[in-house]
């Protein structure tokens, strides 16, 4: 199959819609020659609205975070956005609802094995990160603190909502130290 068939079933999959307050609409970038992987938890209302990956505010921190304009980050040559589900899960009592349980096992390996070039890969918040990451689960917070770990091909970042305002305060050494090893790292992936 080829790649472009992959991702129209991908975009056309209807698999979760009767669990899904607003309707099924897949929101995925992706392309075999994409050198990042952006892997998220699952499209909020916005983005669902749109469907464009990152069209918030969380994709403006994210941008900034990176270093990158908008033309490059939504260039799915260059960055692949694959969330861990990838449709809009609607909201609970504390923010959105985690991703649906069926989306990754149905899709994310057959994707992942078309994205041969991925050099980089984000996992942001604790759905992606306890994908991307093998070995003992740990919090949010102590992955991020354990940034080198995986270092230079796997980082765990935390979800650049809005809502993660106090983290960030919180954490001052996030912005200091991490954000600026993870623009260069951008920067040289990107150049390559």
């Amino acid at each position: 199959m080829s790649f472009s068939t992959l991702i129209s079933q991908v975009r056309d999959c209807t698999l979760c819609q009767p669990q899904l307050p607003i309707g099924a609409r897949p929101v995925v970038q992706a392309h075999p020659s994409a050198r990042i992987l952006i892997a998220g938890q699952a499209p909020g209302r916005k983005v669902h609205e749109s469907g464009i990956p990152f069209a918030d505010a969380s994709g403006e921190r994210l941008r900034g975070w990176l270093g990158i304009t908008p033309e490059v980050f939504y260039d799915a040559r260059q960055i692949a956005i694959l969330p861990m589900g990838f449709c809009y899960p609607g909201t609970g009592r504390s923010g959105d609802l985690p991703p649906r349980p069926e989306c990754a096992p149905t899709w994310r390996e057959l994707l992942m094995a078309r994205l041969p070039n991925i050099q980089l890969t984000l996992a942001l918040g604790q759905y992606a990160q306890a994908y991307h990451f093998t070995g003992k689960r740990l919090p949010v917070s102590a992955r991020v603190a354990d940034w080198q770990a995986h270092w230079p091909e796997l980082l765990a970042l935390p979800h650049p909502s809005p809502r993660n305002n106090i983290w960030l305060r919180r954490h001052p050494w996030f912005e200091e130290q991490v954000i600026p090893r993870l623009r260069q790292r951008v920067a040289e992936v990107l150049a390559d």
